[in-house]
């Protein structure tokens, strides 16, 4: 199949959300529908033995949660679907706003019960940097929820983003018959706790005597005057409305009893971006470009205990990737050639001899890759957009096993590699210091340093109020200001000066009396 063909079966989406909106819930029933798992796992008790697919760490496993992206590759109806599930925990949103990058779309996962919540407008907020096209799901229409015009008010309200209802719910909670497809225009009846808990009967015209003869005469009335209103309210459906970002279609369903995924998919296929565009420092980058290049937005160690393998994770931008070529590494100014690329169903690699723009594969690294890094066929571009934050949260990183320095030490590396966290060494006493953007990262580091590495540790609490990056044109004045604040200058990984605030006031009067010294905090590159 030529390189135009596939660009055009390929979507490529993200699937974001608060926690227990039931994102990884939806995840598993969409690769159920595409052959991609026979049997969907569970996430609303952490005793019970069953986990989700696409959550694969052992202590992903122990909470119930995801706290870092799985990517799953399937064919639904000829197209192929790269689906990234992205942790929901606010404490892991870096892995989540780069995986933003690696995306065409998303959808975006809402509880009706509690309506759009904190994580949801930070996550919508970086799609609408970036105009990423918006699907919304609202989930748990079986349980008693909010009103479904409340909801829509609230996303148009809270997420300052255009909503167009596709489907509309019929009743709510005890009273749930099912939805409306306002695109496809078919009642599609809901079955509670079957194995298949739907089915759908064809209606164009509401007055078709089915609708009141499957859902009552009182039910079949409020959905004809909800429609009215809608019709009153909210625009048509536009795509291209959609694709710019300006309008999120959205859905109703249940994704625990596997209601109102089916439509959700199949409208997403129909209406969701093929591979676009990406900027590169240099030039902007068509996906149907003979040249291949490609850019790492995620860095797994361990993916695999048993195996001790650490994969780059590769967006495709451009052009066709061909097992054992040599392509160049743009940073390092190298040629590299890979025997062994892999494509992803969660936890499970597949070999693959060649992927195209949109696809998600696995290049095995031997430290070579960071964060942001460029792949291409000979130009020397670097694709932008992939950002890095300055950490809110410290802790020293005290060794509790001196025998296994070596492995702490390594194990520490290659997280950090991976953008968990970021790793800081104090210049006057040479202690190390993680800094996070929340607490349950360092159970993550400590969980993960423990059964990965064979290394124990402990975090101690110190009180910083922000970290950032120095730098001046004067040397001089860089060297001074080091020995003054010699007590607060560390080195971060790369080997980059870093002065830890201790807080605000001492951070502003820092800038107020070195205004030669120039201060960098969060940043993209």
């Amino acid at each position: 199949m030529s390189l135009s063909k596939e660009i055009k079966r390929r979507r490529t989406f993200a699937i974001i959300s608060h926690p227990d909106a039931g994102k990884t819930t939806l995840t598993e029933k969409l690769l159920l529908f595409g052959g991609a798992i026979q049997k969907a796992g569970a996430v609303k008790s952490n005793k019970i033995k069953k986990t989700t697919a696409s959550d694969f760490m052992e202590i992903e496993k122990q909470r119930g949660i995801s706290v870092t992206t799985s990517v799953m590759s399937f064919e639904y109806q000829d197209i192929k679907i790269n689906l990234l599930d992205t942790p929901g925990h606010q404490d892991f949103c870096e892995d989540t706003y780069r995986t933003l990058t690696a995306v065409d779309s998303t959808i975006m996962v809402i509880d009706c019960v509690k309506g759009v919540e904190p994580q949801t407008e930070k996550l919508l907020e970086v799609c609408r940097m970036r105009k990423t096209p918006v699907i919304t799901f609202f989930n748990k229409l079986d349980r008693e929820g909010q009103d479904a015009f409340e909801l829509l008010d609230e996303v148009e309200k809270k997420l300052k983003i255009h909503v167009c209802p596709l489907t509309w719910p019929i009743g709510i909670g005890k009273s749930f018959k099912g939805v409306y497809s306002i695109y496809e225009k078919r009642l599609v009846l809901f079955k509670p706790h079957g194995k298949q808990n739907e089915e759908s009967t064809q209606i164009k015209d509401l007055n078709d005597p089915n609708l009141v003869k499957n859902i009552g005469e009182e039910l079949s009335l409020k959905l004809k005057e909800d429609l009215d209103m809608l019709l009153g309210v909210y625009p048509s459906f536009q795509a291209e409305d959609y694709l710019g970002g300006k309008v999120s279609p959205v859905f109703y369903g249940s994704a625990i009893n596997n209601f109102g995924a089916r439509e959700l998919l199949d409208c997403f296929l129909s209406i969701a971006p093929r591979p676009k565009s990406r900027i590169t420092n240099k030039r902007k980058v068509e996906p149907d470009e003979n040249k291949f290049s490609g850019f790492v937005f995620k860095i797994h160690a361990n993916m695999d205990p048993k195996h001790r393998d650490r994969l780059a994770f590769v967006r495709i931008c451009s052009g066709l990737f061909n097992r054992g070529k040599k392509y160049h590494h743009v940073r390092l100014g190298k040629e590299f050639k890979f025997s062994n690329p892999t494509a992803f169903m969660s936890q499970d690699k597949e070999i693959i001899n060649e992927a195209f723009p949109g696809d998600i594969i696995g290049l095995h690294d031997t430290g070579n890759f960071k964060i942001g890094d460029t792949l291409t066929e000979g130009e020397s571009h670097q694709f932008l957009g992939i950002p890095s934050f300055s950490p809110e949260i410290f802790r020293y990183l005290v060794n509790t096993d001196p025998l296994k320095t070596k492995q702490l030490n390594k194990g520490t590396q290659q997280l950090m590699d991976e953008g968990v966290a970021q790793l800081f060494t104090m210049e006057s006493s040479y202690r190390k210091i993680i800094g996070t953007v929340g607490v349950l990262q360092f159970d993550v580091i400590k969980h993960r340093l423990l059964h990965e590495y064979q290394a124990s540790c402990r975090f101690d609490p110190m009180d910083i109020y922000r970290a950032c990056w120095i730098s001046s044109e004067n040397k001089d004045k860089l060297k001074e200001f080091c020995r003054e604040k010699s007590r607060s200058i560390a080195k971060d990984k790369e080997n980059n000066l870093v002065f830890l605030a201790e807080s605000r006031w001492l951070l502003e009067l820092a800038q107020k009396e070195n205004p030669q010294v120039q201060f960098h905090f969060t940043s993209e590159g």
